[in-house]
């Protein structure tokens, strides 16, 4: 008498299964892949001269008031904000790129002196070149990068230097960056600087009210309407 095994018979379709899992994630892995590379090194032409000035305002004056609070996870988030927003990064690269630009604002914060500022150079060299990287504006990076950080140099220092340097220096920083003449980007230097000289004198009489950063920031959407017309013409 032959016993038939209680499997005999039977179709065992787990490892096909098994197969199929395996290649559907792979798959989905290969894909995340190539997201990835593509959000972070693909060369777009995103047209920088086209963005949206009232939400650029919006968001400075949220980063103004981070930076000022010492908030840099904040600071971070509402810089890779402002990338998608102004300069239309992709998801990822705008994360990348706003960790360079938080790193030279709190570097920058953080120095005494002209020596101790240049620390924050590489990070905004970094930062501009992935601007760079995304646009269709062949500015130079290094030059972009030296000017930012002395509007920066010139704010602080503000006191040394003579009335409408700040304004003139804004004007350069955002010239160099979208290759236009400095005249025509003077109305949105002399807004932003107005703008930031409000923060610094209620900051020094104690407090900066909601009232203030209203007015901090009707300023600064202003300043980057201003900047809209003079990079389009």
């Amino acid at each position: 008498m032959q016993f038939q095994s209680p499997n005999e018979g039977i179709s065992r379709p787990l490892p096909q299964r098994r197969i199929n899992l395996r290649v559907v994630i792979l798959t989905i892995l290969g894909l995340l892949l190539v997201y990835v590379a593509v959000d972070l090194f693909w060369p777009f032409h995103r047209d920088l001269r086209q963005f949206d000035s009232e939400e650029t305002g919006k968001l400075e004056t949220a980063m103004w008031r981070s930076y000022y609070d010492r908030e840099p996870a904040k600071l971070f988030f509402q810089l890779a904000e402002l990338l998608r927003t102004q300069f239309q990064f992709p998801l990822l690269r705008s994360y990348r790129t706003a960790y360079n630009a938080a790193k030279a604002a709190f570097v920058f914060k953080d120095g005494k002196n002209r020596r101790d500022y240049e620390q924050a150079l590489p990070y905004l060299e970094s930062y501009f070149g992935a601007i760079r990287g995304v646009g269709n504006i062949e500015f130079d990076v290094r030059k972009a990068a030296r000017l930012e950080l002395e509007w920066w140099i010139v704010h602080r220092e503000r006191d040394r230097n003579p009335p409408g340097a700040l304004d003139r220096a804004c004007a350069e920083a955002a010239a160099a960056l979208y290759q236009a003449s400095p005249e025509s980007t003077m109305e949105h230097g002399r807004l932003r600087a107005a703008a930031m000289i409000i923060r610094d004198a209620r900051a020094d009489s104690g407090e900066v009210s909601e009232k203030d950063w209203m007015l901090i920031e009707s300023l600064l959407r202003e300043c980057y309407r201003s900047l809209q017309r003079a990079v389009a013409r």
